[in-house]
C-alpha cells in the first residue's frame, strides 16, 4: 500500500504525539481529519489500534486489529495487537491460540514468544511460559526483556518461587 501523503501523514503524526502525551481524545480526533478515503490505511489503523490499547477499549481493539492482520498479514504488529486486545477480555486461550502461528511466521520479534509467555503464565501452563519467555530472552535484548518481565503482572506466576528471570 502506498505510504499516507500530506496532509494525512501529518494528522497521523499529530496523532501519534497527542497519543505519546496521554491524550487519546485528541489523538482520535486528529485520525478524523485524515481523508476518509484513508482512514483505511494500515498505518492509520495501528495508531488508531494503540489509542484503543492506551484507552484499555478491548473490543476496539481487537476489532481493529483483526482488519490489520487481514490487511497486512505479514506485518506483526496486528497479530499482537489482536491477542493482546482478546487477553484485555479474558479470552487468555483464545489470545495464545491466535498468536501462535505468528511466532512461526515472525521468528525473530521477541514480543511473541514474551506474550505467548505471558498467556501461558496466566493460563497456569509455566513450563510452558517458561520455555516462551527463554525464547523471547534468545531473539530479544535478554537484559530488558528480563528486568520486564520481573514487572509484568502476567507473568508473576513464573516468579513466584523463583530466584532468576
Amino acid at each position: 500500500m502506498n505510504p499516507l501523503e500530506p496532509p494525512d501523514i501529518h494528522h497521523l503524526n499529530a496523532a501519534q504525539g497527542w497519543l505519546g502525551l496521554g491524550d487519546c481524545q485528541s489523538a482520535f480526533d486528529e485520525l478524523k481529519l485524515i481523508n476518509p478515503l484513508m482512514r483505511s490505511h494500515p498505518d492509520v489503523l495501528a495508531v488508531r489500534c494503540d489509542i484503543f490499547t492506551a484507552a484499555m477499549k478491548w473490543p476496539a481493539v481487537v476489532t481493529v486489529a483483526w482488519a490489520l492482520v487481514k490487511l497486512v498479514p505479514d506485518r506483526p504488529r496486528g497479530w499482537v495487537q489482536r491477542s493482546f486486545g482478546l487477553h484485555g477480555l479474558k479470552q487468555t486461550q483464545q489470545a495464545f491460540d491466535l498468536l501462535l502461528p505468528a511466532a512461526r511466521k515472525f521468528p525473530d520479534i521477541p514480543a511473541i514468544p514474551y506474550d505467548l509467555a505471558c498467556y501461558c503464565a496466566q493460563l497456569g501452563k509455566l513450563e510452558e511460559a517458561r520455555r516462551w519467555l527463554d525464547q523471547s530472552y534468545e531473539i530479544g535484548d535478554a537484559t530488558i526483556l528480563k528486568v520486564a518481565a520481573r514487572q509484568d503482572a502476567d507473568l508473576a506466576p513464573l516468579f513466584v518461587n523463583a530466584s532468576e528471570g
